[in-house]
């Protein structure tokens, strides 16, 4: 007789891999936190970055803003490249992420507010 060990995730909470599966739900006997699927998903989620289309976003990618920000007493037009993109987490004053923009050096900024650049 053949036995097979499921491949289940450790717990997100404590990171333990005791994980069990209780019909629908991961059980942690080490933390006795419980997840779903759904759970999973949303956390994966939320822990990505994505532009104003919806792109994702990752560190080294490059951006344009999509609207004029301001930026002190000065202000960054529409469609300034910033490169160099850093992803940051947690977030520093409501801005998700830091990049270099030429002529002002590393800024942070919303990804909202900017589109990914194609490669």
């Amino acid at each position: 007789m053949e036995v097979r060990m499921i491949d289940l995730p450790n717990c997100p909470q404590c990171g333990e891999g005791y994980t069990y599966k209780d019909n629908h739900l991961y059980v942690c006997p080490m933390c006795f936190h419980e997840w779903t699927d759904a759970d999973m998903e949303a956390a994966e989620l939320a822990s990505k970055t994505f532009d104003f289309n919806g792109a994702e976003l990752a560190d080294g990618d490059s951006v344009t803003t999509i609207k004029e920000l301001p930026l002190g007493k000065d202000r960054l037009k529409q469609g300034t490249k910033a490169t160099k993109l850093k992803i940051l987490k947690p977030e520093v004053n409501g801005h998700d992420i830091e990049a270099t923009v030429d002529g002002v050096g590393r800024i942070y900024l919303k990804s909202k507010l900017v589109k990914k650049l194609e490669k």
